[in-house]
């Protein structure tokens, strides 16, 4: 370059930074959707005047149809006439299957298990029409014979034709589904100023086989979902022949009438099953459940950028850093953890962060004369009664002629009676709720994990709830459990929630007896997933009635029935399946006293303000320094590898990392996209990840003075077949540890055992190759969030753009400006040293350091 231009571009780049130090910085912004309003696929329909109702002034949106899988989906609507007393002026919603372009016939659809309440009419919630019920009913309108007997009739019923197999045969055949797994929104309330919302829980082909939604269709890049429907039958105040019953509707919404005034919705599924092709050589990976939904749809672009396959199998932390520790030959070669593995760095391994997310308190709750619990504050010593089964009726609960508890005496019998919580809810003061009007006893995962940690970290960070953890009363005299103090929770902190309450309870019937215990009373789920799943249908899957059990003759434990609009159930669980799933989430106070849900901003908020760990560059959760704005329990989730793993195995685990750190932080509901409920992570902690990988890749150093990181097994070279090992974990791409659930026609259990099959089963795997999948190569796009819902919860748009925070762009500016600065210095005072000296080269082959263009791979 000549001298002049060098002085030209000299002052250009003083130029330049004197308006980067002008320039205002970019204000936080509330979050936005995932998708520009083009790419949105939320759909609004309106209603239409019927025989006897108008509902042309209704409209219905469902706030996602494309990309989907077994998860919640927010339905909202307007226009409608506010529901009297469970009997008028409510819609029903049901999932139905269907190839017929212009929607599914009445047969299709999943409805008409769920448990009958008696303020409900006869045939409200039943395919039951009953005869010369529906002027407009052809089909369905004569007596069919009475099941069992003999000359006697009975009205008829719409039968369930599945996809695959014969239709029902009665109106309770329950070979399909039943009252145990139906997803059917029998009774949705409109509010007094004609609007309402649900959280819909839409079953994949995993969940409701008999329905198949998401079955694969097609092959190659050609594949899809098989489509399914939403179904929206609007109820007035009037029956099909015109009669309004002493306002309490009698009929079906399958008779005819009704269903005429149906509104329809396509759904269109992610095929379900392997993202990639079983003859590609794989790479196992293993570890947190915090990652399981970013990993689930990160597998399709993967696949497609490369020539492997990565598995993944769910396992709590601790034994994923053993597995990395002490390898066998067929360990998984990256695992995901929180806490770092020991040694780091100098035994030879490399943190990278990958996913930004948070353990939340999701929940939902159905409250009489509230509605749906939208706003629900949990301070760390409400919480710390929770965990410590310190309320009776979380261990046992009393019937007549029982003696209360004595080492829970004088304490509130459930939170819905705790002072405190009524302090910080006044809404439930309103009303008093009776005690058992709560959601029984908080879900908690039964795995063994780094973020069990977090959250007793969190209640020992506060002066109030250690204190109690500590055996102190709360100021209304609340003592927490003796049977948790021999632990010493307050003072070190457990990876496990303890259920430490011996307590049994004898149950007798027909001279015969049966016992249950805190593990009935208030159940373990199998982990994140399934507490939220659980958590959506308003159950904690307690069992503590007494029944006889008529395959051996002896009693049987069971649950009272979940009636529509009294359906309460709260878990802790991870922002991203608490966001599957459409649950409320508990605004938690952080460690000066504000109470905060976990949005983008609150959880990005937090990782500015996490601590380092021993191992540099790995950060860890700190409650007590969530201050402000901050999320306490969130929590950033680094894949670790070891740079003495082989060439080829580096090299495809780096991949991954670069896939994380740029592709993978798109947010959005498509393959390859972050899952909503995650933060985008800062630029700092992307770059970090990129740095990682270039480490992972370039392998464990040699020459003097390197670090060696010992001889790592595992993983030596990619595995052929589907079951090629990967230590011990759930069978499936990203399976789920644990229970699956039961009920007939559920098909979602997933079962432990060694290797990571890239069958998918359990918990967040129903996601599939898409074609188009972005590939590792491709460079990050821009950004954003999704979701629905209010005040900041998992179901309300969570996510920033993903650009740079400002905090964080305002120190980059200054030190951009700083470079510019010397950049243009050096411009202008460049020629002259370079015409005194004369230019020294760079040798072609002098070694170059620098950092490795991402896109290079």
């Amino acid at each position: 370059m000549k001298p002049t231009l060098t002085r030209r571009a000299g002052l250009g780049a003083l130029l330049a930074a004197v308006l980067l130090a002008l320039v205002p910085l970019p204000q936080d912004s509330p979050a936005v959707a995932a998708t520009d309003p083009s790419q949105s696929s939320a759909l609004t329909k309106r209603g239409t005047k019927g025989p006897h109702d108008d509902f042309s002034k209704l409209e219905v949106t469902v706030h996602q149809t494309k990309n989907l899988r077994g998860q919640g989906v927010r339905v909202t609507w307007k226009g409608g006439k506010q529901t009297y007393s469970k009997k008028t002026d409510f819609l029903q919603i049901m999932q139905c299957w269907g190839d017929d372009p212009a929607g599914p016939k009445r047969e299709q659809c999943q409805f008409g298990a769920a448990p009958a309440a008696l303020d409900f009419g006869q045939f409200v919630l039943q395919r039951v029409i009953a005869v010369g019920t529906d002027p407009r009913e052809t089909e369905y309108d004569e007596p069919i014979p009475a099941p069992g007997l003999p000359g006697q009739t009975t009205s008829p019923f719409v039968p369930f034709t599945p996809v695959s197999g014969p239709p029902t045969k009665t109106s309770t055949d329950w070979t399909y589904f039943s009252n145990n797994d139906t997803n059917e929104e029998s009774f949705a309330v409109t509010q007094p100023d004609g609007t309402g919302e649900v959280g819909f829980n839409l079953q994949s082909t995993r969940e409701a086989p008999h329905l198949g939604c998401g079955d694969p269709v097609g092959t190659g890049a050609d594949a899809r979902g098989r489509r399914c429907w939403l179904v929206v039958v609007p109820r007035g105040s009037r029956d099909p022949d015109g009669t309004a019953n002493n306002g309490s509707l009698q009929s079906s919404p399958l008779s005819t009438t009704n269903w005429n005034q149906r509104i329809t919705f396509p759904l269109d599924f992610l095929p379900v099953g392997d993202p990639c092709p079983t003859d590609k050589a794989e790479r196992r990976m293993t570890g947190s459940e915090l990652v399981t939904e970013a990993v689930t749809s990160w597998q399709a672009a993967l696949c497609a950028g490369g020539s492997t396959r990565f598995t993944f199998s769910q396992r709590g932390e601790e034994l994923a850093r053993s597995s990395l520790l002490a390898p066998t030959s067929t360990s998984p070669g990256l695992g995901f953890t929180v806490e770092p593995v020991e040694g780091g760095e100098k035994a030879g391994f490399v943190h990278a962060p990958v996913a930004v997310s948070a353990l939340t308190v999701g929940f939902f709750w159905e409250a009489d004369r509230i509605g749906l619990v939208k706003d629900l504050r949990l301070n760390p010593r409400l919480l710390a009664k929770l965990l410590t089964l310190s309320y009776p009726y979380d261990v046992r609960v009393n019937t007549w002629g029982m003696e209360p508890l004595a080492h829970l005496k004088g304490n509130p019998v459930s939170i819905v009676r705790d002072p405190e919580f009524l302090k910080l809810n006044p809404q439930f003061e309103e009303f008093r709720p009776a005690e058992l009007s709560y959601p029984g006893g908080i879900l908690l995962s039964a795995d063994r994990a780094d973020t069990a940690k977090v959250v007793w970290d969190y209640l020992r960070s506060n002066a109030d709830a250690r204190s109690f953890l500590d055996g102190k009363p709360d100021p209304w005299g609340m003592k927490m459990n003796p049977h948790y103090k021999s632990l010493g929770i307050s003072t070190s902190s457990l990876y496990e929630f303890p259920k430490a309450d011996p307590t049994e309870t004898e149950l007798l019937l027909s001279g015969k007896s049966i016992r249950y215990g805190v593990i009935d009373r208030s159940p373990y789920a199998g982990d994140f997933h399934d507490a939220a799943r659980s958590t959506r249908r308003g159950t904690n899957n307690t069992k503590y009635e007494v029944a006889e059990d008529t395959a051996t003759g002896g009693l049987k434990l069971t649950g009272p029935l979940v009636l529509p609009g009294s359906r309460r159930a709260y878990g802790i669980i991870d922002s991203s399946s608490a966001t599957r799933y459409q649950l409320q989430t508990a605004a938690l106070a952080n460690a000066d006293g504000t109470y905060v849900r976990p949005t983008t901003r609150a959880m990005l908020k937090a990782v500015e303000q996490f601590k380092d760990s021993s191992v540099p560059g790995v950060l860890v959760p700190d409650p007590a320094r969530a201050t402000k704005d901050a999320y306490p329990l969130t929590v950033v989730t680094y894949a670790a590898a070891s740079t003495g793993l082989p060439a080829d195995a580096r090299k495809d685990y780096a991949r991954v990392l670069r896939y994380a750190a740029g592709p993978g932080q798109k947010q959005g509901t498509a393959p390859g996209e972050l899952p909503l409920g995650y933060a985008p992570m800062p630029a700092k902690l992307k770059a970090q990840a990129a740095a990682a990988a270039d480490r992972l890749e370039r392998g464990t150093p040699t020459g003097p003075g390197a670090t060696t990181g010992g001889t790592a097994g595992g993983d030596g070279g990619a595995t052929g077949g589907p079951n090629s090992g990967g230590g011990q974990g759930t069978n499936g791409t990203t399976g789920s540890t644990g229970t699956g659930s039961g009920g007939s026609g559920s098909g979602s259990a997933s079962g432990s055992g060694s290797g990571s099959a890239s069958g998918s089963t359990g918990g967040g795997t129903d996601t599939g190759a898409a074609a188009g999948s972005p590939s590792s190569a491709a460079p990050p796009p821009a950004s954003g969030a999704g979701g629905n819902g209010s005040g900041g919860a998992p179901g309300e748009r969570l996510a920033d753009t993903g650009s740079t925070p400002s905090q964080v762009l305002g120190v980059i500016r200054w030190v951009l400006l700083a470079v510019l600065v010397v950049g243009g210095v050096a411009g202008i005072a460049g020629p002259a040293v370079l015409a005194a000296a004369g230019r020294r080269r760079i040798p072609s082959d002098s070694p170059r350091t620098g950092i490795r263009n991402l896109k290079s791979g």
